[in-house]
């Protein structure tokens, strides 16, 4: 049994100090991203505040798209943790989306002044920073995962051959309520938090109206629509039968 305050092993000390080094790095980039803007910070600005050399920075992270890439992640990692109580106590299809919306503006609430200030970068669909880039595939599935479970765990009844696909349109309607959310000016953006309660009853109305077989095309024709439009999604639905192929 491991002994209180004992001493990591040797080989165990590189690594937990790299991943210091790391969080480190990221948190001084986000503080100056909001203290300075994202455009005016620089990567040599963010090692000298955070005390470390520039090859160091870059060694971690090659570029300032990939701090906002660990920025995702960590998101990604925090909402994917906020959502654990909720779907471990409800089965409701809406309490469950609306928990899971909501426990989103709670773990983004401390960086919603940095959001506006980055999104005309994120919302390029070129850019590295925007959440349907390839580079931002990682985080994306992470979210999907967390609405397929949301959908998987309720005790609503749904179709086979929509498990799959309603998920990634149950995502899409969470990017909605982001985009509202950055520029949402509200006292503690209270609209944003009754959109995302108005948005979870219409979504889950929608599933239960997809058992219905003649409303199923309809679910498929949208989705593909956004397979076609947002290049993300096509590698999501590419990624997705790959692995299950």
């Amino acid at each position: 049994m491991p002994v209180e305050n004992e001493p990591l092993p040797d080989e165990t000390r590189p690594a937990a100090k790299s991943e210091l080094t790391r969080a480190l790095i990221l948190e001084t980039a986000m503080r100056l991203f909001q203290e300075r803007g994202y455009d005016k910070t620089t990567m040599r600005a963010i090692a000298k505040e955070a005390g470390v050399s520039v090859g160091n920075a870059y060694y971690y992270y090659a570029s300032k798209e990939h701090l906002i890439q660990g920025f995702y992640d960590r998101i990604a990692a925090e909402h994917q943790a906020a959502v654990r109580s909720v779907l471990e106590q409800e089965n409701d299809l809406q309490a469950r989306l609306a928990g899971v919306l909501r426990a989103w503006l709670d773990v983004a609430a401390p960086y919603h002044e940095f959001a506006a200030q980055f999104f005309k970068n994120a919302a390029d669909p070129d850019s590295p920073l925007s959440p349907f880039s390839t580079e931002s595939a990682h985080a994306r599935e992470a979210a999907i995962a967390v609405h397929r479970e949301v959908l998987a765990g309720s005790r609503a009844k749904v179709p086979a051959e929509l498990a799959d696909v309603l998920p990634e349109l149950m995502w899409l309607s969470q990017m909605g309520l982001v985009l509202y959310w950055v520029f949402d000016r509200s006292p503690d953006r209270e609209r944003s938090r009754r959109l995302a309660d108005r948005g979870a009853r219409l979504t889950a109305r929608g599933v239960s109206l997809s058992r219905f077989r003649v409303l199923r095309p309809l679910v498929h024709e949208v989705h593909e629509l956004f397979t076609d439009f947002l290049p993300g999604m096509a590698q999501t639905v590419a990624g997705r039968k790959g692995g299950t192929g």
